[in-house]
């Protein structure tokens, strides 16, 4: 439970292992946190088919058609900035139910668009609560795990966010025939319900949180019933000495000042580069416009949804893949692999653009390219910035590095069809295969294995291997 769980050098007896009924408990908590990473998948992934019938009604230019896109980023990047200072003020708990409540009201909007102003500003709304909680989540979930399986759980986030995307692709299927671009948004009310009835009567509060707003006792009674009083003991006393570093620190320097402290630095530069190279690696382009890709290679829209939803399915397997991998194989060899095999498929993607090779390579290799990512880099992301900053600053830094994530999605989904128009398609997704290469590079050099490692632990690989690299 919350950062009590982890294992200290030299702990032994209750806080190694995890009773199965309090392991099962946790794990349905996490399951309902993760709502919030559903829907974020299903917001992005909706868009992608809803696009090629409101282009029609609202006879949309190229541009307009990308603003529909990528103003739900502009939102996020204001959403995930915000949520660091107040899933610190009010709780982790509190702030998931209010996302849910800002993506009912801009679900809303979307649905009763009378207009491209109007449906722009609905967007924005859903961008809010999703930059919202595509930062808190991992937070959240790094709060309430276990070091044994808190890998597992953090990459849950990113399962989520794949079944969303999914769901939200079968969505589109299901309503393509019709042309209701309407009902395929307004099915997003439904998850956002349930996270605002999980946060009321499922979720508790992270016990670091109260233990930080000096709430002891509530974090002790929550623990108690999960592993029994002794390990309950141990791990409040525990957190109780956390916090009063966090407090001193604060004294020192306060929220994004402390960031930018030398001993914070290396997670910094990890976690913003990581948050970068996840985007501008490629992926959006092919969740947000795969229909619209797919319809380049002369299939029909129908087609092309269809298709988008094979690309759905592997994304969701994959990601189950990488949820029983994570904390066996490790997050460092699994980035590596996946920047490998993306920057491979990426490059033949574009091949077989520049050369016409058919719509059945280009299918391939966007299924392999997504099969890459979705074993490694994607959900491993959401894992490392769970664990990589200090406690001290975890939410900031989660924060920072999620407004960084949705900047570069913003910069990708925004310029990808006037670039693709500008120097040819096959020609873009080449830039995208030769930023995976210097990813890779930058990974091998920096990134330490952060499996089964404490804060402590982490923080002293990080500072080991960016020593050695000075």
């Amino acid at each position: 439970m919350a950062q009590g769980f982890s294992r200290e050098p030299g702990t032994h007896g209750p806080l190694e292992e995890v009773p199965k009924r309090a392991a099962r408990k946790i794990t349905l908590w996490a399951a309902a946190i993760a709502l919030g990473g559903f829907l974020f998948g299903f917001d992005t992934g909706v868009i992608s088919g809803a696009l090629l019938f409101i282009r029609e009604d609202f006879a949309l230019s190229s541009l307009q058609q990308s603003s529909v896109v990528s103003v739900l980023l502009i939102g996020a990047v204001v959403g995930s900035m915000l949520s660091g200072k107040l899933a610190d003020r009010i709780g982790r708990r509190r702030t998931l139910g209010l996302v849910g409540l800002v993506f009912l009201g801009g679900t809303a909007v979307v649905t009763f668009a009378d207009g491209f102003l109007m449906l722009l500003t609905g967007r924005i709304v859903l961008g809010l609560s999703v930059g919202a909680a595509s930062a808190t989540v991992p937070v959240y979930l790094s709060e309430i795990s276990p070091p044994a399986i808190r890998g597992r759980l953090l990459t849950l986030n990113q399962l989520m966010i794949t079944v969303g995307i999914l769901v939200a692709y079968l969505v589109n299927l299901a309503f393509s025939a019709s042309e209701q671009w309407r009902a395929m948004f307004a099915v997003g009310a439904v998850p956002a319900a349930l996270l605002v009835a999980a946060t009321l009567w499922l979720l508790p509060e992270s016990p670091q949180w109260l233990i930080t707003h000096g709430r002891p006792e509530v974090a002790h009674r929550g623990i108690t019933a999960l592993i029994g009083k002794d390990a309950a003991d141990e791990i409040v006393r525990r957190a109780q000495r956390r916090a009063a570093g966090q407090r001193a620190d604060r004294e020192k320097s306060a929220g994004r000042e402390k960031l930018l402290a030398p001993d914070v630095r290396p997670a910094l530069v990890i976690g913003l580069t990581l948050a970068a190279v996840q985007q501008l690696g490629g992926i959006n382009t092919i969740i947000y416009y795969a229909p619209t890709i797919i319809e380049q290679t002369g299939l029909s829209s129908s087609n092309s949804i269809l298709y988008s939803v094979c690309i759905g399915v592997i994304n969701l397997v994959m990601t189950l893949v990488a949820l029983r991998l994570v904390d066996r194989a490790g997050r460092r060899p699994m980035v590596l692999v996946s920047l490998a095999l993306m920057a491979v498929s990426v490059f033949l993607l574009g091949l077989s653009f520049v050369v016409e090779l058919g719509s059945g390579l280009t299918l391939l290799f966007m299924v392999v390219y997504i099969a890459a990512y979705a074993g490694g880099l994607g959900p491993v992301f959401w894992t490392l910035i769970g664990e990589i900053f200090p406690p001290s600053v975890r939410a900031e830094g989660s924060s920072v590095s999620t407004a960084v994530n949705w900047v570069s999605n913003f910069a990708v989904s925004l310029t990808f069809l006037p670039l693709a128009a500008a120097l040819g398609q096959g020609e873009t997704f080449w830039i995208f295969a030769a930023i995976c290469v210097l990813a890779f590079l930058f990974v091998a050099r920096y990134l330490p294995e952060t499996k089964g490692r404490d804060a402590d632990e982490i923080d002293r690989a990080l500072h080991q291997r960016f020593r050695s690299r000075q």
